[in-house]
């Protein structure tokens, strides 16, 4: 068995999408900054062994995937920006904490980090291209059962 990144990266930028709280859902890190309205990007951040998690045949892999969220500071009444960010914030990590496979792509989401640093979010700001955002990164940490075979 091998890790699908792309579907797994597809799989989570169509559930963010479709919560409805995003103008775009990228599924990179921009280079260039978002363009009105709440967006959301989804990246691969860390990938390795979960520990406590293989098999004695088999290697089951902590993928950890970075959910941004970003708000033009600008663009929107300052008053406005924290509560919207929470609504989409609060929406996708109920999502990940239920009973959250993407489809069955991943064993389940690592919210309370028995192999790592858990379900977590940060708010920030960000300078790109000139604008400030106010953001809200959501570490992601999926886990993936048997990717890789072990020799004996």
């Amino acid at each position: 068995m091998a890790l699908d990144a792309t579907t797994v990266l597809d799989a989570a930028q169509s559930h963010a999408l479709a919560s409805g709280y995003f103008a775009d859902v990228n599924g990179h890190e921009p280079k260039s900054p978002p363009t009105s309205g709440i967006t959301c990007a989804v990246w691969v951040e860390q990938i390795g062994p979960a520990r406590g998690g293989s098999g004695l045949n088999s290697t089951s892999a902590r993928l950890v995937l970075f959910v941004r969220l970003y708000a033009p500071i600008n663009d929107l009444v300052p008053d406005s920006i924290d509560p919207a960010l929470m609504d989409a914030l609060d929406w996708l990590m109920a999502a990940y904490s239920g009973d959250f496979t993407l489809n069955g792509l991943v064993r389940h989401v690592d919210l309370l980090g028995a192999y790592g640093e858990p379900l977590s979010a940060r708010a920030g700001y960000l300078m790109e291209s000139g604008a400030e955002y106010r953001v809200m990164t959501i570490t992601l940490p999926l886990i993936c059962s048997d990717l890789w075979d072990q020799e004996a």
